[in-house]
C-alpha cells in the first residue's frame, strides 16, 4: 500500500542511529499527518510517538513543541485530548527544557479544547502529575492550573485550589519553587473570594520559605494580588510583605523587588509610595550589592513619576549623587541613562539646582558606556532646561567628547549636533563646533565617516547652501587632492549625500567638475564611485549640463581597464537614459 510509504520512512528514520537523522525526521512529523488524514494520525502516528518517547532530549524537545500544534491535524478541537497522553509523558521527564516546552503544548492543546473535555481529559492528567512520586512531573502540574480553570465547575476549581496548595506545601523545594513562580498566574483567573481566602495565605507562606529561590517570586505574586484583594488587605499583608522583601538577607530576592518597581508602583496608591515605599526604594539605591543598586537604578523612573517633586528631591537626589560616584560602571551606567528623564518630574529650577551637576560629572565619566548614556539623553535635558543652558554648561564636555577614544561616543555626539547648531547659531557653531564637523570627515571609523557627511547636509539644510559653498566645499575639495585614497573616498560619499540639499546650478558649478577629477584616479575604488556618484547626481542638473559633462565622462570609463568600474558607467548611464 503506497499510502503507508510516508509513515514507513518515518518509523526508519525515527529510529535511525543518527540523532540527526532523527530530529530531522521529527520536525517533518507534522507533514507525515496531514498526509495520513486525521483518522490515520490518530490511530497510528500517535500511538508510534507514545512509543518512540525514549530518546535524545533534543529529539523530545522537538517533539513536545511539534505535538503543540498538532489540533488541527488530529481532528480538530473534539480530538485534541488524544494529544494530551504523549504531552503528560513527556512533562514528567528529567530534562527541564523538554518537561517545560511539553507544558507549553499542554497549555496550547486545553485551550484548544472543548469545554467538556477539560474536566473530562485534562483534569485526570493533572490529578496524576500532582500525586506522582517523583518530583518532576510535580513540578511540572505547577504551571498547568491557570490553563482551562474557568471552564470548571465551582466543586473542581475547588478541587484544583487544593491540590495547588498542597505543591505550595511540598516537602522539594524545586516543586515549591515552581508553585511560587505560578501563584500569580493562577490567581489572576480566579475570583477575589478564592484569590483572598486561598491564595493569600499560600503567598504569605511562600514568602518566608527558607529557600531564597521560592522567595523570589514574592514581588511578583504581591504584584497580582494587588489587584485582587481588598483594600484593607492589601496594606495590612500584601504591602509589609514587600517592604519584608525589600529587606530580604538573599541579595537576589531584593533585586527582584528592585526590578520590578514599575509594577509595584502600579498596585499601590501615590500616598503609600509617598508615605512609606519610598524608604524601601532609598534602602535598594543604597544596597550592598551592585546588582541590586544597578536594577533599582535604571528601574527608578517607575517610582519618581509617582513621587511629589520635593520627595524626590529629599530621597532620591542623595542617592542619586552617591551613586554617580559609585564604585561600579555598570550602575553609573544605569544611573546615567535616566537621570535627566527624571527632569520632567522636578520641573526646571530643581532640574538646573540638582541634575545638571550630576549630569557633567557622569559626561566627564572614565566610563564609555556611562558617557554615552549620559549623551543618549541629552535631549530629555533639552526639553525641560532649554538648549541654550545646557550647551553652555555642556559644551566644554561636548567639544572633549567629539575627539573620544570610543567611535561610540564620537557618533553619539555627532547625532547631537544638528540640535545643538539649531539653538546655538550660525556664528557661535562656526566658532566652536564646525572645525570638528570637518574633521569628522577623515575618521579612521567608517561609521563615522558616514555620520559626517550626513550631518554636513542636515547642517547645510539649516544654515542654507551658501554656509556649504564657504565652509564645506573648500574641505571637500581639499580632501578629494589629497594622497590618501580614503580622503578621497569620503569626498566622493560627501558629495553623493551632500546634493541633496543643494540647487542644480550649485551641482553643476561646484560639485561635478570635483567628481569628474576623480575619474582618472589611480585607484579603481574611487572610479567605479566616480560613476556611483554621477549616477545620483545627473538627474539633479539639467539634461545640457548632463550631456556635456556627466555623459561623456561616464562614456569614457566604459573603456577602462577594471570590470566593476565599466559595470558601474554602464549602470549610470541607463538610469541617465
Amino acid at each position: 500500500d503506497n499510502s503507508l510509504y510516508p509513515i514507513a520512512i518515518l518509523v526508519d528514520e525515527l529510529k535511525h542511529e543518527d540523532v540527526q537523522l532523527r530530529l530531522n525526521s521529527i520536525r517533518q512529523i507534522r507533514i507525515i499527518a496531514e498526509a495520513l488524514g486525521p483518522e490515520r494520525t490518530q490511530n497510528e502516528l500517535l500511538p508510534f510517538m507514545n512509543d518512540s518517547l525514549d530518546d535524545e532530549d533534543e529529539v523530545l524537545l522537538v517533539m513536545a513543541e511539534e505535538l503543540g500544534a498538532f489540533v488541527d491535524v488530529v481532528g480538530g478541537p473534539a480530538h485534541a485530548y488524544l494529544l494530551l497522553k504523549p504531552l503528560e509523558s513527556l512533562s514528567t521527564v528529567d530534562e527541564a527544557s523538554v518537561r517545560d516546552m511539553a507544558v507549553r503544548s499542554i497549555c496550547k492543546v486545553v485551550e484548544a479544547m472543548e469545554p467538556d473535555h477539560v474536566s473530562e481529559h485534562f483534569v485526570p492528567v493533572l490529578r496524576r502529575l500532582v500525586t506522582r512520586d517523583w518530583f518532576t512531573s510535580r513540578i511540572a502540574s505547577c504551571s498547568l492550573f491557570q490553563v482551562g480553570y474557568a471552564q470548571l465547575s465551582a466543586e473542581i476549581q475547588a478541587e484544583m485550589r487544593g491540590m495547588f496548595g498542597q505543591l505550595c506545601r511540598d516537602d522539594t523545594p524545586m516543586v515549591r519553587k515552581a508553585a511560587s513562580a505560578a501563584l500569580g498566574g493562577f490567581a489572576s483567573v480566579m475570583d477575589g473570594p478564592s484569590a483572598s481566602g486561598e491564595m493569600l495565605p499560600l503567598f504569605l507562606a511562600l514568602g518566608t520559605d527558607r529557600q531564597d529561590s521560592v522567595r523570589i517570586h514574592t514581588i511578583d505574586n504581591a504584584v497580582a494580588l494587588a489587584r485582587l484583594v481588598p483594600a484593607e488587605v492589601l496594606l495590612t499583608q500584601v504591602l509589609p510583605t514587600i517592604f519584608e522583601t525589600a529587606r530580604d538577607g538573599s541579595w537576589r530576592v531584593r533585586w527582584s523587588v528592585a526590578n520590578r518597581f514599575p509594577e509595584i508602583c502600579e498596585a499601590l496608591n501615590a500616598e503609600t509610595i509617598n508615605s512609606t515605599f519610598c524608604d524601601s526604594v532609598v534602602l535598594l539605591l543604597e544596597d550592598n550589592e551592585a546588582e541590586v543598586r544597578t536594577a533599582a537604578t535604571s528601574k527608578i523612573l517607575g517610582v519618581v513619576k509617582l513621587l511629589q517633586p520635593q520627595r524626590i528631591v529629599e530621597k532620591i537626589v542623595p542617592c542619586f549623587q552617591r551613586l554617580a560616584r559609585d564604585m561600579s560602571d555598570h550602575v553609573r551606567s544605569a544611573l546615567a541613562a535616566v537621570v535627566m528623564k527624571i527632569a520632567p518630574f522636578l520641573g526646571r529650577d530643581l532640574t538646573i539646582e540638582h541634575l545638571l551637576p550630576l549630569f557633567l560629572l557622569l559626561l566627564n565619566d572614565q566610563n564609555s558606556e556611562v558617557r554615552l548614556n549620559v549623551i543618549s539623553n541629552l535631549e530629555e535635558g533639552n526639553k525641560v532646561i532649554g538648549i541654550e543652558l545646557l550647551s553652555q554648561s555642556l559644551l566644554p564636555a561636548i567639544v572633549h567628547l567629539a575627539e573620544d577614544r570610543q567611535w561610540r561616543i564620537r557618533l553619539a555626539i555627532i547625532d547631537y549636533i544638528p540640535l545643538l547648531a539649531a539653538q546655538l547659531g550660525r556664528d557661535y557653531f562656526e566658532e566652536q563646533l564646525a572645525h570638528l564637523c570637518m574633521a569628522w570627515l577623515v575618521d579612521n571609523v567608517y561609521s563615522i565617516r558616514e555620520a559626517a557627511t550626513v550631518n554636513l547636509k542636515n547642517l547645510t539644510e539649516h544654515f542654507g547652501e551658501d554656509w556649504a559653498r564657504t565652509n564645506v566645499v573648500p574641505r571637500i575639495s581639499t580632501m578629494h587632492s589629497n594622497a590618501n585614497f580614503l580622503h578621497r573616498l569620503t569626498s566622493l560619499y560627501a558629495m553623493k549625500v551632500l546634493c541633496e540639499a543643494m540647487t542644480p546650478e550649485t551641482i553643476q558649478a561646484l560639485l561635478v567638475p570635483l567628481v569628474v577629477e576623480l575619474a582618472q584616479d589611480p585607484v579603481p575604488n574611487i572610479r567605479f564611485n566616480v560613476a556611483k556618484t554621477l549616477e545620483v547626481l545627473g538627474p539633479k542638473v539639467d539634461a545640457e549640463a548632463c550631456a556635456a559633462t556627466v555623459t561623456p565622462c561616464l562614456t569614457v570609463m566604459l573603456q577602462d581597464s577594471d570590470v566593476d568600474v565599466v559595470f558601474f558607467a554602464q549602470r549610470a548611464l541607463s538610469k541617465l537614459g
